[in-house]
């Protein structure tokens, strides 16, 4: 196990929601950068990588106990979706800028939560009532794939 798998082993659910955030971001200002070199195939590869991401934490969503919660961040996914595929079919770093700062936003309210030792506590315990979904290999993978400093287009 390296040291990011380890980093990633050590984190709680809603650590590794921040890390996907994180993510995005990054491969959306690698999209601008391409948008900006005039390089479609970089872009469309880090778009693709932010798609990714929107999927897979769109997948994750529990609905059947979210309610309200579960309902409002389906919508904003499919907005920065939106923003995203946009974005790259126009070739427009100001709609792909709209998208990081809306993504920022959300981080920043989800980085505060996985902070707050309440949330943890009933994060430990609904992983023991085995009532939540936990970060499984999927979720790892999709995690290493975004906050790898290697990855290159």
């Amino acid at each position: 196990m390296n040291y990011q798998q380890q980093a990633l082993a050590g984190m709680n659910g809603v650590e590794l929601i921040v890390a996907l955030y994180d993510g995005m971001v990054r491969f959306l200002y690698r999209a601008i950068q391409a948008i900006e070199a005039n390089d479609i195939h970089e872009r469309r590869v880090a778009i693709k990588r932010t798609l990714d991401i929107l999927m897979h934490l769109q997948s994750r969503l529990r609905m059947d106990i979210g309610g309200t919660s579960a309902k409002a961040l389906s919508e904003f996914y499919a907005a920065i979706f939106a923003l995203c595929i946009e974005g790259s079919r126009l070739a427009s770093a100001d709609r792909l800028k709209e998208a990081i700062a809306c993504i920022r936003n959300v981080r920043e309210a989800w980085h505060i939560v996985s902070k707050d030792p309440e949330v943890i506590c009933q994060l430990a315990e609904e992983h023991a009532k085995h009532a939540i979904r936990m970060p499984g290999p999927a979720t790892i993978a999709v995690i290493n794939e975004a906050t790898s400093s290697n990855w290159t287009a």
